[in-house]
């Protein structure tokens, strides 16, 4: 079997060996993400029957857990790896063409190291590995959402360095304090010996941890910097942010809370608090008009609810919050990327100034509508099979209030159908775009004025086609057929919940 290692090391690898490709050749910098990436993707199919049968346990120099550093792959990382490596392969493919002006090299590195530190995340046994990794994706986006150097990127860069910041410190605190009860930074070891000491001395850590990664995770209040990076960033950065980065802030907490801490007393203030991020983010996107932030706060809504899915604790729930996360990732970065497109050539965010683009850019319009739908829930798409299994968990728990929960996603679910069909109601229903006043302009592209100028708006070039499109049939083949993902789905929510098989998978 081939070494998970690879994993990380080969993406990090190659995103220091950018520059002496540059020595080559200074278009060379661009095609290494994405052969770095679909390496990712490549290994991560072919680990995960291997890791379906067997959870795989590396120990990094030789030295056994809990003395050594480990990674653990076992389903639940296999699949975000496997996730993130597809994101992260297609939005490279798009930015072949997209990105072409500024630090260009610069670009390339920061987005390999962003891929790299989330992959880290997912794999890592470690407790501390978990914040380096952590922060090597964090500090990567920091960089990456004022790549274009204007002001508007480099205020939102430092709004997010600053918060960003504020949960590095939660989660190193939290850490250090775990550290002086059980001497260990593993976190099976961890986990092995939590019952050891006072439920009142692990409520503190726990709640730095969910403060520090809810952050990352733009879970409701701690989500303020994000509609600012998103709507600054290049929308090939604001993709991966909302399918990737947030994701991976989520995913932190679902592993700190059921495998570190088994804390089953917190899941009913995880379904509070992910309802109420699922309404703020909803309500705050209705009332946008500039459709990347439109977009940001429908990620905050969308990690509520997966966050609610998790809350219910249940294999059944955790399963349809994890395909959500799916449902998430590509739904949400095919509509990042359609939009981007429609945002350089027309010169402005503003939802209003793509009145009839449909017409003129009928494929990054239709995978604008199906990315739409699927994050809605409807038939045929991945979303309805996602949503439809959180609400029937949600209705096993044969609660009252969970009925009344129910009720909440149902509004959350109608506020964001109504804010998606007013866009498309746009693209499609709405006059032919004439252009913008150049004053109006919000996004850099280095072809953008030229073609502009001529008055002419084109499609999006074949580079830029092709990941959106097979972003497209994904989520329509998996909304099909949702059976492709589900034996990875229960095993993934399996090792979720069964923290005694993690802890003998990595110590014994």
């Amino acid at each position: 079997m081939v070494n998970p290692i690879l994993l990380i090391a080969v993406p990090l690898a190659f995103a220091f060996s950018i520059p002496l490709f540059g020595l080559i050749s200074k278009r060379a910098g661009r095609f290494i993400p994405p052969v770095a990436m679909l390496f990712n993707l490549v290994l991560s199919i072919i680990l995960i029957p291997d890791v379906l049968e067997s959870p795989v346990s590396v120990f990094l120099s030789g030295f056994p857990p809990p003395f050594g550093i480990n990674l653990y792959v076992g389903p639940l990382g296999i699949l975000f790896s496997a996730v993130i490596a597809l994101v992260g392969f297609l939005v490279s493919i798009y930015a072949l063409d997209y990105i072409k002006e500024g630090a260009e090299e610069k670009y390339h590195m920061l987005y390999l190291a962003l891929l790299t530190g989330a992959t880290g995340v997912v794999l890592t046994g470690d407790i501390f590995n978990l914040f380096v990794f952590f922060e090597i994706l964090c500090i990567s986006s920091y960089g990456l959402v004022g790549y274009l150097g204007n002001k508007a990127g480099v205020e939102s860069a430092v709004k997010y360095l600053i918060q960003g910041s504020v949960g590095s410190a939660f989660n190193l605190i939290g850490i250090a304090l775990i550290y002086g009860q059980f001497g260990t930074l593993n976190m099976a070891d961890i986990a092995a010996n939590i019952n050891s000491v006072s439920p009142n001395q692990l409520f503190i850590p726990l709640v730095l941890f969910i403060v520090g990664f809810g952050i990352e995770g733009a879970i409701f209040p701690l989500n303020a910097w994000l509609p600012d990076a998103h709507s600054s960033a290049p929308s090939t950065i604001s993709a991966v942010l909302s399918g990737i980065a947030i994701e991976t802030g989520v995913y932190a907490i679902a592993r700190v809370t059921f495998t570190i801490f088994g804390a089953s007393d917190i899941l009913l203030f995880l379904v509070l608090l992910g309802l109420l991020t699922l309404l703020a983010g909803e309500l705050s996107a209705f009332s946008q008009n500039n459709i990347k932030r439109m977009l940001a706060y429908s990620s905050i809504g969308q990690m509520g609810l997966i966050l609610f899915a998790l809350g219910i604790g249940t294999d059944y729930g955790i399963a349809g919050g994890l395909f959500q996360f799916i449902n998430h990732a590509l739904s949400k970065a095919l509509i990042f990327l359609a939009t981007g497109y429609m945002i350089y050539r027309m010169g402005s965010m503003e939802i209003s100034s793509l009145e009839g683009i449909g017409k003129k850019m009928p494929v990054s319009s239709l995978c604008f509508t199906v990315g739409a739908f699927s994050l809605i829930g409807l038939p045929p798409f991945a979303g309805f099979p996602s949503k439809f299994m959180i609400v029937l968990s949600a209705l096993e728990k044969h609660s009252n209030l969970f009925i009344v929960f129910i009720g909440i996603v149902f509004l959350g679910t109608v506020i964001e159908a109504t804010y998606f069909f007013k866009v498309i109601q746009v693209l499609y229903f709405k006059g032919a775009p004439a252009g913008v006043p150049a004053e109006k302009k919000t996004e850099i592209s280095p072809a953008q004025e030229t073609i502009k100028d001529r008055g002419v708006i084109t499609g999006a070039p074949i580079a830029a086609l092709i990941p959106m499109i097979i972003l497209a049939l994904l989520i329509i083949l998996i909304g099909v057929y949702p059976k492709a993902v589900d034996e990875i789905l229960n095993a993934s929510s399996i090792e979720l919940l069964d923290r005694v098989k993690y802890i003998q998978g990595v110590l014994r």
